[in-house]
């Protein structure tokens, strides 16, 4: 049976729609049905399953393991946002902003012990190698979190530090996203590496496009505030990159827009963004992000199996990189 994104999709909801997440008390389980049915892209579980499908057409066994992944993603956000201090997500009030910090954080918990819950489902052949890839992967996530807060109180960063954060913190959940579909789908060690890879070189495009919406996105269709990371001095690539190639007058006008809080913020917006085109950062992170998409383009082709499934996840990254939300 041939499978589209927006099904599959579809299916990852109304499978989470109908999972247990338990009951009593409703402050501890309330906030993660909450979390879990604000929806977003189902970005990681779609990987998952479409990764599965390129070696069996039987994707059913894979859904928990799927929905797993997904939990645990809404688990980081859920605690990214306290530690953000986030009012919204997805549009809609965050959980500590609902509800409070501490429930917050013990819903958190729970879901990261409910996404072990839904990965101990699997067929016990593969348990050990997927519960060590996860932790690893986890590990990473936290990891990746701690170099973000530790880059706020840094005066700069390098490029490589800050690509490594986000491999950490947003990259490697796709890469192991993805090798897990690979896994359970009996592929070869050479090939879940290259999922790995390729879900983790989309990653980093990906969140580089997205730090390149925020300054240039359609402010109708990107679904946050555009300029929010510049009202932040938020040290993205863009910003980065301009610090380094700053000279003159230029690097005194950006200094001053980070650093004057009498300036507006439509002031300060329009004069980083006018920084960033006089500087090409635009043009050069578009450019990083088309090599990062290349490179998993590049891997999906050397992993095994069905050339014809493999191009679910090809038109589905191309879509990612086309994206404009």
């Amino acid at each position: 049976m041939l499978l589209t994104t927006e099904r599959l999709t579809k299916d990852i909801s109304k499978a989470i729609s109908k999972a247990e997440f338990g009951k009593e008390p409703t402050e501890l389980y309330e906030p993660i049905r909450y979390i879990m049915d604000l929806g977003g892209k189902r970005m990681r579980p779609l990987l998952t399953i479409l990764s599965n499908y390129i070696f069996t057409e039987d994707t059913n066994n894979v859904m928990n393991a799927a929905i797993a992944v997904e939990v645990f993603h809404n688990f980081t956000l859920m605690h990214d946002d306290i530690m953000d201090n986030a009012p919204l997500r997805r549009g809609k009030a965050t959980v500590h902003a609902k509800w409070n910090t501490n429930i917050a954080i013990l819903s958190g918990d729970v879901m990261l012990v409910e996404a072990y819950k839904q990965l101990m489902t699997i067929d016990e052949k593969y348990l050990k190698q997927v519960l060590d890839r996860f932790n690893e992967t986890a590990a990473g996530v936290c990891e990746g979190q701690q170099f973000d807060m530790n880059f706020e109180s840094l005066p700069t960063i390098s490029v490589d530090d800050y690509i490594n954060m986000i491999r950490l913190k947003t990259a490697v959940l796709l890469g192991f996203s993805m090798e897990l579909g690979g896994i359970l789908g009996d592929a070869d060690e050479k090939s879940c590496t290259y999922l790995n890879t390729v879900g983790i070189s989309a990653g980093i495009g990906f969140q580089l496009k997205d730090d390149l919406l925020d300054v240039y996105g359609d402010a109708a269709t990107f679904g946050k505030q555009v300029g929010g990371d510049i009202l932040a001095n938020k040290k993205t690539f863009l910003l980065i990159r301009a610090l380094e190639k700053a000279a003159g007058k230029t690097k005194k006008d950006l200094e001053k827009l980070l650093t004057d809080k009498t300036i507006s913020d439509k002031a300060k917006i329009e004069g980083v963004t006018n920084i960033y085109d006089q500087l090409g950062i635009k043009e050069e992170t578009e450019a990083l992000i088309q090599q990062h998409f290349n490179t998993a383009i590049e891997s999906l082709g050397k992993v095994k199996g069905s050339i014809f499934r493999k191009h679910y996840i090809k038109d589905y990254l191309l879509a990612l990189i086309g994206r404009e939300q």
